[in-house]
């Protein structure tokens, strides 16, 4: 992650992304038009003109959803990017729909909106640990209200999980507001905090980088959905701390409900 900072790059993404995937530059966008561009009948799946649904990615899992279309509505059961682009699969037993037919797409708002919020929550994690070890995040693994990160670590005990989750949640009343930002891979390359965790794994050919800047407390090279304010995280818990060998240690967190929140 990065140091710190307000924003200091661009916040226009290239067109060539905010014509076509609305999740990089809306994370609220939750339905959309479009227009079929090609049909793999065998794999059941789509390709369209723009998509609103994330296809998975950084640890972040894929949206659901519908498409509806001549035939009616069909449910977007999974989505993954490859070469050609973002497809969609959709559920068996349906008529898809003809190359160039225009089609209608609604997100599954509330999976999705539960995603941004425990994305942003292992932000603000990754934002906690580093002030108070000045450590990177080394992995992690992200589902609909839970997540792990795991960190260089030498040590680990239930009172470091306690103290972290009062400082999780002590970020997350503080409302930071969380900027997307795209950054140009030269100037990436030369951030070293940036280098130290996602950028060396992203490859060469993406450029610029997005980068989800929590204003602030943390700043870091990533594709994925988040809320605009840490405010709209809610309550965190430390579900689990673990050792998973020497040096590297794991934070298990889970939101709660902002239905039950009082």
């Amino acid at each position: 992650m990065a140091i710190p900072s307000a924003p200091t790059h661009s916040t226009v993404a290239p067109e060539a992304i905010a014509t076509t995937e609305l999740f990089a530059v809306d994370a609220y966008c939750r339905s959309f038009d479009a227009d079929v561009l090609d049909v793999d009948r065998e794999g059941n799946r789509v390709l369209l003109s723009r998509t609103a649904f994330y296809p998975g990615g950084g640890g972040q899992p894929f949206d659901t959803g519908t498409l509806t279309g001549p035939t009616g509505p069909m449910t977007v059961e999974r989505v993954r990017r490859e070469p050609t682009g973002i497809w969609h699969w959709l559920d068996g037993g349906i008529n898809l729909p003809e190359p160039r037919t225009h089609i209608h797409g609604e997100l599954d708002w509330d999976r999705r909106h539960l995603v941004m919020r425990t994305h942003t929550a292992l932000h603000v994690l990754c934002g906690v640990i580093w002030e108070e070890f000045h450590i990177p995040v080394t992995g992690g693994n992200m589902e609909v209200g839970t997540g792990r990160l795991d960190f260089p670590l030498e040590a680990m005990s239930a009172e470091l999980g306690a103290r972290i989750e009062a400082r999780i949640n002590e970020e997350v009343a503080a409302a930071h507001e969380i900027v997307v930002e795209f950054l140009g891979r030269e100037l990436a390359d030369a951030d070293p905090a940036l280098i130290r965790t996602a950028a060396k794994l992203i490859p060469r050919e993406i450029d610029p980088l997005r980068i989800i800047n929590i204003v602030g407390l943390d700043k870091q090279a990533d594709g994925g959905t988040h809320v605009m304010s840490t405010a709209e995280v809610g309550t965190v818990r430390v579900t689990g701390t673990e050792s998973k060998g020497k040096g590297n240690k794991r934070i298990r967190i889970a939101l709660e409900d902002l239905n039950s929140e009082t």
